[in-house]
């Protein structure tokens, strides 16, 4: 019951849990993507830390009852939220996309000043094998240029698509969206200004695994094409950090209308 996580005798699980988010948020850190994610895990560093105070010498017992209450329905709801959203990205992790699609895009991700990201080149060689299995699928890479990035994430990824032998014909090239959401409502007027009618194509959107339910249905809020998803490779230890990450996004994207509930519930 939620009412024992406070007991006296669970303490060592949030210690061990609060240095385990630390060492955990060292090695995200370490990585260096750009992005402050590892906060994420300095957070469960206070959270489990205040746990362990609170379960110590009875301290959350004495605690005003209102306050218990309340703090039990804020953890059960949070619970419960993030358990649904771990439901979501799992539903579509290995997504492997169908045959003969009429475009893939590829979302873009950090570029290095000696190419694409670790992350981004997954994506990237994903998308390679399905053009080599589907020669009639055009890809549109995307994302724009960060002040910390060397060149315009959809350019990078044209190159690098390009240096792996796809053919400079087959590639079209989004180079000014920000996020995840810009990345397809530009891809996909690029799209439309060659076949205005989109709700007759097939478009698979290639992203890693964690990434596809988001990218899936924030296209299907864009698009009245048949939409599906293609998972890339991720790394392992990186998993875990992903997957929280990106709990945070969709709950962005749902309450700024960006997916629709409607059709995830479907």
């Amino acid at each position: 019951m939620i009412k024992d996580i406070f007991r006296p005798r669970v303490r060592i699980l949030w210690a061990v849990l609060a240095a385990l988010c630390f060492l955990y948020s060292i090695m995200v850190y370490l990585v260096g993507s750009g992005t402050f994610s590892f906060i994420i895990w300095l957070g469960g560093v206070a959270f489990f830390g205040l746990c362990f105070f609170l379960a110590g010498k009875n301290r959350w017992k004495k605690a005003p009852v209102a306050i218990k209450g309340v703090s039990y329905v804020l953890l059960t709801a949070a619970a419960l939220v993030f358990l649904q959203c771990q439901i979501c990205i799992l539903s579509h992790f290995f997504d492997r996309g169908e045959k003969n699609l009429d475009y893939v895009i590829v979302l873009g991700a950090q570029m290095r000043s000696s190419g694409p990201s670790v992350i981004y080149r997954y994506r990237l060689q994903k998308a390679k094998e399905y053009l080599d299995d589907n020669p009639g699928t055009i890809i549109v890479t995307t994302g724009g240029q960060g002040r910390n990035e060397s060149m315009s994430e959809g350019e990078g990824g044209k190159d690098y698509l390009v240096s792996l032998g796809v053919s400079p014909d087959r590639i079209l090239v989004e180079n000014t969206s920000l996020d995840t959401v810009q990345n397809i409502e530009n891809a996909m007027e690029i799209i439309r200004s060659r076949y205005p009618e989109d709700k007759d194509l097939r478009i698979g959107i290639v992203t890693n695994g964690f990434h596809v339910f988001r990218g899936v249905h924030i296209a299907k809020k864009i698009t009245d094409a048949r939409v599906c998803g293609i998972a890339a490779y991720m790394q392992f230890r990186f998993i875990p950090n992903n997957m929280v990450r990106e709990c945070f996004g969709i709950l962005r994207d749902l309450l700024a209308g960006k997916m629709v509930l409607a059709k995830i519930l479907k």
